[in-house]
């Protein structure tokens, strides 16, 4: 009897310990955070804000698969995919959600008003109704601003081409980040008599025709952060290389794909910052509503020497020197 006894005892503790091992592995599980991450496409700028993203978010102590789990949804330039996208990573309860490109983070913010966004690549949140005020968001949304130093960006236009008559702007009419952009440039280039002609596309279809009637009645072409645009680079500069026309991309990965030079917002950078709001409130030290829009300071000095070389350009001593030491060359 007693061996029956000890036997019955042992089944319990046996039968207890598992259930309290597979209680806790439940646990753990519903404690891991999980992030939904929204982008609208594949291309080297959004990729590099990706990458610094989840770096960052190793760096700060969550590794994907370990201790966090980071859901990547692509809608590779289909924006009819974002709402279906957005929608699930809302109803996979992910903690926080971070949407690169406006239309991202748009469908997001569509889809929640209860789980936190950590915006990234937005110019202007407040004019992409995302936020009521850039400075106090006052809802679930806070995040980077990926605005490009505009003024820095034409005065350094002006160092290359000193006898520039008239300055082109292209954008997709579609993206409110872009539009924000342009709008930025046209204000810019009244304060400093530039003359500007604006030229706008509705999707990457219009843009070899487009900038090919641009080409031909411009000197110069300045690209605002646009994520059609980038997505399609190499048309923009055949047709420029074509017409022997400079284009000063706003990022630094356009200027690599063919762009002559700019003072760039690095993508990189725009991800890791974006990585730090998101810990902090997974942490609790922070609520979007009260976390103000972050703006990169400086621009970041780039300069493709090839491309020009290609179109004859006397490249500015101090600027070459600058984006050697301070910033990203391409040869």
């Amino acid at each position: 009897m007693k061996r029956m006894y000890s036997l019955i005892a042992i089944i319990i503790v046996f039968l207890c310990f598992a259930f309290f091992k597979e209680n806790n592995g439940f646990v753990n599980r519903q404690r891991i955070p999980k992030v939904g991450v929204l982008t609208l496409m594949h291309h080297p700028a959004l990729d590099e804000i990706y990458k610094g993203y989840v770096d960052e978010l190793a760096k700060e102590g969550y590794h994907n698969g370990k201790n966090i789990k980071i859901e990547y949804q692509n809608a590779n330039g289909d924006q009819s995919n974002l709402k279906t996208m957005a929608s699930k990573l809302v109803n996979d309860n992910s903690t926080v959600l971070f949407g690169i490109t406006t239309p991202a983070a748009q469908a997001l913010a569509n889809s929640t008003t209860k789980t936190p966004i950590v915006l990234g690549a937005v110019t202007d949140p407040r004019a992409a109704g995302l936020v009521k005020n850039n400075q106090h968001p006052g809802g679930n949304i806070t995040g980077v601003s990926d605005q490009a130093p505009i003024r820095e960006q034409l005065d350094l236009i002006k160092q290359f081409m000193p006898r520039m008559k008239t300055l082109g702007v292209i954008y997709t009419s579609s993206d409110a980040s872009a539009v924000a952009g342009y709008h930025q440039i046209k204000r810019e280039c009244r304060k400093m008599h530039i003359s500007l002609k604006a030229y706008s596309i509705a999707n990457s279809n219009d843009l070899n025709q487009v900038s090919e009637q641009m080409l031909s009645q411009v000197d110069a072409v300045i690209v605002p952060t646009d994520n059609t645009i980038a997505g399609a680079m190499q048309t923009l500069v055949k047709n420029a290389d074509a017409a022997n026309k400079p284009v000063f991309p706003a990022t630094d990965t356009m200027v690599k794909q063919g762009g002559v030079a700019t003072y760039s917002v690095n993508q990189r950078a725009l991800g890791v910052q974006g990585a730090k709001m998101t810990v902090a409130i997974l942490k609790g030290k922070s609520k979007p509503a009260d976390t103000p829009i972050e703006y990169m300071k400086h621009g970041t000095p780039v300069l493709n020497i090839k491309q020009a070389r290609k179109l004859n350009l006397q490249i500015p001593a101090q600027f070459e020197k600058d984006a050697e030491t301070k910033g990203e060359v391409y040869k």
